[in-house]
């Protein structure tokens, strides 16, 4: 009897995933470290950050090498209302983030505003 159920459980399983939109599966991220920068980036604590510091990721992790994301990951460790003055502008980043970074981060053309 399981037998019979297993095979209709994965028919179910796979309708599920082909029933899924094909930009859900492209917006996946294949590489690991970058799917943990993601997370941390969208999982901050408070919307507000999470939209700031989640959209920046995702407004600009495509164009990180190995040195861009090592620099985000050690911004991730920063305290949010800290990132967020420094993309207000009402705090100074520390010196080792300033750069082209920070001048992004401040742009703040990245978080789209729901209406």
């Amino acid at each position: 009897m399981k037998s019979d159920s297993e095979p209709q459980g994965a028919r179910k399983r796979a309708e599920l995933f082909s029933a899924l939109p094909a930009s859900y599966m492209a917006l996946m991220l294949p590489d690991p470290d970058l799917k943990r920068l993601a997370w941390r980036a969208h999982h901050r604590g408070t919307r507000e950050a999470d939209m700031l510091i989640g959209g920046f990721f995702d407004a600009h992790h495509q164009n990180w090498g190995s040195e861009e994301r090592l620099l985000f990951e050690k911004m991730l460790e920063e305290q949010d209302v800290d990132i967020m003055a420094w993309a207000h502008g009402t705090a100074e980043a520390p010196e080792r983030f300033a750069g082209p970074m920070i001048d992004a981060l401040k742009q703040l053309d990245y978080i789209g505003i729901a209406r």
